[in-house]
């Protein structure tokens, strides 16, 4: 990376000292030039950083997760929306050490360990030397935890969080199931519910249902087992579905209590745009997201939810608290250094690493 010039600011004050901030211009970053597989990803060395606003932070890069939603992007899912930017920077998680700070940003100092992540839609993400995110998108890295195990956390415990928190306000002694327990997102949700004191069932792979049980769930079924409907029993409160299709909707709409939730990480808000483009799709998807829910309070009375990750400060900070003390964990399967980024999106689209994987930064 090169440091091409520096810019002096006032660091937030505190008893009175002021000092100097140096601001990157340039380093390396993953770009994605065109949708494609993974050979179209490209380390390049002399990437611009922009200038940060006045509530952005710039981040040292210490590792990035890889999310379904960074191989599903670099494929061309939502190409409506992201086409007209190429090339862009994937990555949505990140853990590594504050660089700099905007002129408003007054709760995180300079060479500060955080961790966070950027909103879906971000343009240029985390896949590089130096980072940008707004203060609300980072909080303290969790002190007991590594850069590695950190940056695996933010983006799929914020989702669940969103979800549970935010959607179906859980409250102890209720009822989830979770569809779909053994992906990030579904694992955190088991452990943000369990630290919540709700009672918690899941779905899963075979090669999860130990973990998902040490993670507190009272019941997981090995969907490639048994049959769902037979073996859940009662009713819930609130569903969240990571895996989505008809079928599975059916099947977890029918276990919901009456004035229960049902939310899908799989809306088609993204999909009927890419299939309509922007003016057309986004109207298209607002009204089936409204007539799916008229129909099912109608027919079920419960709410039906399009679900998905946004920056939540107040969440963020309960989730580094869960973390830290050793009550929200994700694991980490593998880790990459970031110049072998096309063989870590390789190996995990084609299902050769089931659990999270990690890109590390020199």
């Amino acid at each position: 990376m090169r440091i091409l010039r520096s810019h002096s600011f006032r660091v937030s004050i505190s008893d009175s000292k002021v000092g100097l901030r140096h601001i990157v211009t340039r380093c390396r970053a993953v770009v994605l030039p065109r949708f494609g597989g993974p050979e179209v990803l490209e380390l390049r060395p002399n990437v611009e950083v922009p200038d940060l606003k006045p509530n952005e932070v710039l981040v040292r890069t210490r590792a990035v997760s890889i999310n379904p939603l960074d191989t599903r992007m670099r494929s061309g899912y939502g190409r409506s929306i992201f086409g007209p930017l190429l090339p862009l920077i994937l990555g949505r998680d990140i853990s590594g050490e504050v660089a700099a700070v905007g002129a408003s940003v007054r709760g995180l100092t300079v060479g500060q360990e955080v961790f966070g992540a950027l909103h879906p839609t971000a343009v240029r993400g985390t896949y590089a030397d130096y980072a940008i995110l707004s203060e609300d998108e980072l909080a303290p890295k969790p002190a007991s935890v590594t850069h590695v195990e950190a940056s695996a956390i933010p983006f799929a415990a914020l989702t669940a969080w969103r979800a549970l928190k935010g959607t179906a306000r859980i409250a102890e002694g209720q009822r989830l199931l979770v569809v779909g327990g053994g992906g990030a997102v579904g694992f955190s949700a088991i452990q943000l519910a369990v630290a919540a004191r709700c009672h918690v069932t899941t779905t899963c792979g075979s090669q999860s249902i130990d973990r998902v049980l040490a993670a507190g769930a009272e019941q997981a079924v090995d969907y490639t087992a048994e049959d769902i409907a037979l073996t859940i029993k009662g009713k819930f409160d609130a569903v969240l579905d990571t895996i989505g299709g008809p079928e599975t909707e059916r099947i977890s709409i029918s276990f919901l209590k009456k004035g229960g939730h049902y939310m899908t990480l799989q809306g088609e808000a993204a999909s009927l745009t890419d299939r309509y483009g922007i003016v057309i799709g986004l109207p298209i998807a607002t009204a089936v997201l409204l007539k799916k829910q008229i129909q099912y309070r109608s027919s079920h009375g419960i709410e039906y939810w399009w679900t998905f990750m946004r920056a939540d400060s107040e969440g963020l900070d309960e989730i580094r608290r869960l973390s830290d003390a050793g009550k929200l964990n994700i694991p980490v399967e593998k880790t990459f250094p970031i110049s072998q980024v096309r063989e870590a999106h390789e190996a995990k689209e084609k299902k050769q690493i089931h659990g999270k994987v990690v890109l590390e930064l020199d």
